[in-house]
């Protein structure tokens, strides 16, 4: 049985009208293939997959129209491998190449080779992936926008230059990818001595994720929450934001739970974080699907501009689920040249949903990824509930990737019912062969921080961990 959702995403409205986009090489793997290929299915699009050496006998290979084996494992020589994809796309007559999130999917040389060799480039054009992919442009384009940023510096190229701009910043700052996202060659440090030590490591950290190691320091907010905008743009102009999502409870600067709406944010902020959202896509002329972030600050109320991913967000079901609007869907058809099928006015979201990701990790050993096989898995079931996985029985979960193992949304017509909706469907996840964060999630999910909307983005390090790891190994 190869069950991707039990909810699937939201319904699209028959063929795409575009007769442009007919065949879609999809640069990507995992649950994120696997979800492009269904939309591409939906709207009558064929679809061709790269996989690598060990993906070849994945679902989103068997799922798709053709699979195409470019390199073996590392993604260095595969998924990271430009030529070869190119080629791949080419040699099957794919007229588009969908990036998904990750790997190459907000690195401008890719899109920009992609429209090179005459393909559409499933995502923002690439000077808007180049001007949004560098976190300091981007802050800039926000400042002129009149968006709130946070202090921070420019890029910096050594330890001594980092260690100044930090002294005038004041500790804590934020060590930060110039041109990733994801947590990755992030870290807060405390003082000098914690950035000397760190700043090496993250430039490394950040050139081998994404073949940039440039970093820059930022102001660190302690009481904050993560807010962010899904926004779509098309090829004419028009920009719209589709609701905002919380994914403030994070460990180590990766997101572990994101819900829509965000609760108790005031109302007038919520509109405020939305329409700079907006603002942000339109300065970028935005022509696709992006997510806009935002820190806001718990103490003070205020919020202010954090970066912008030119990219589908791995947290995008729970937009779908509180609008109908397959996310997706719309980047294929902004793609194609067509225009936006709904207007601001248009947008309504109803009810409230939470996504939590599951990981092949282990919360009682550090949260160390667990390579091994999956020799049971049985999803989820019940009314609002969806599943996003590439995961069946007999699935290897490697050391090459990402250990995301499936993404578990619920909604519900309240928050209250959404979250009891997921901790009903988190006890009725199976899984075996390999350990998960299922146990780690349900017990976030159900403290009372999380649930009267109190927590933080370093609340589980700062708060909750220690409780959670002594709860699971009782």
């Amino acid at each position: 049985m190869t069950t991707q959702s039990v909810t699937s995403p939201p319904a699209t409205s028959g063929p795409i009208v575009s007769t442009q986009i007919r065949r879609v090489l999809v640069a990507n793997r995992g649950e994120i293939a696997v979800r492009i290929v269904r939309a591409c299915r939906a709207l009558g699009i064929e679809t061709v997959v790269v996989v690598s050496t060990v993906d070849r006998e994945g679902m989103a290979a068997r799922l798709a129209d053709r699979a195409i084996c470019i390199g073996p494992a590392p993604a260095g020589q595969s998924y990271l491998a430009i030529p070869s994809i190119l080629s791949a796309a080419v040699g099957t007559g794919c007229d588009a190449v969908h990036p998904g999130y990750g790997f190459l999917s907000e690195n401008p040389d890719f899109a920009s080779a992609c429209v090179d060799e005459g393909l559409i480039f499933v995502g923002p054009r690439p000077e808007a992936v180049a001007q949004a992919g560098d976190k300091a442009r981007a802050r800039e384009l926000a400042r002129r926008s009149g968006i709130p940023i946070l202090s921070g510096s420019p890029v910096l190229e050594t330890t001594d230059e980092a260690v100044r701009a930090a002294g005038e910043l004041g500790y804590p700052v934020l060590v930060k990818a110039a041109a990733g996202g994801g947590g990755r060659g992030m870290s807060v440090v405390e003082d000098e001595a914690g950035l000397r030590s760190r700043w090496p490591a993250a430039a490394n950290e950040a050139q081998s994720a994404f073949g940039d190691g440039r970093l820059y320091v930022e102001h660190f907010v302690r009481n904050a929450r993560h807010i962010e905008v899904q926004v779509l743009g098309d090829k004419h102009g028009n920009v719209i934001h589709v609701g905002e999502r919380d994914c403030t409870l994070q460990r180590r600067h990766q997101k572990v739970v994101e819900e829509s709406p965000a609760p108790n944010i005031p109302e007038s902020i919520r509109q405020d974080i939305r329409d700079s959202g907006v603002a942000f896509a339109q300065a970028l002329h935005l022509d696709s699907a992006g997510t806009v972030e935002f820190i806001y600050d718990s103490d003070t109320r205020t919020y202010a501009f954090l970066e912008f991913n030119a990219r589908i967000q791995v947290e995008h079901p729970v937009s779908e689920m509180v609008s109908g609007i397959d996310l997706v869907a719309e980047q294929l058809r902004s793609a194609s040249g067509e225009r936006l099928r709904y207007a601001q006015d248009d947008v309504t979201v109803t009810g409230h949903a939470v996504e939590v990701r599951i990981t092949t990790e282990d919360p009682a050993r550090g949260f160390i990824p667990r390579p091994g096989t999956v020799t049971t898995w049985v999803p989820p079931e019940g009314e609002g509930i969806r599943v996003d996985s590439h995961c069946e029985p007999g699935y290897v979960v490697t050391p090459y990737y990402d250990s995301l193992l499936a993404k578990i949304v619920a909604h519900g017509p309240d928050r209250d019912t959404a979250l009891d909706r997921m901790t009903a469907a988190l006890d009725a996840l199976k899984v075996e062969g390999v350990p998960t964060t299922r146990e780690f999630c349900r017990t976030a999910l159900n403290h009372p921080d999380f649930r009267a909307g109190r927590v933080t983005t370093d609340w589980i390090a700062a708060t909750g961990l220690p409780d959670f790891l002594e709860g699971l190994d009782r």
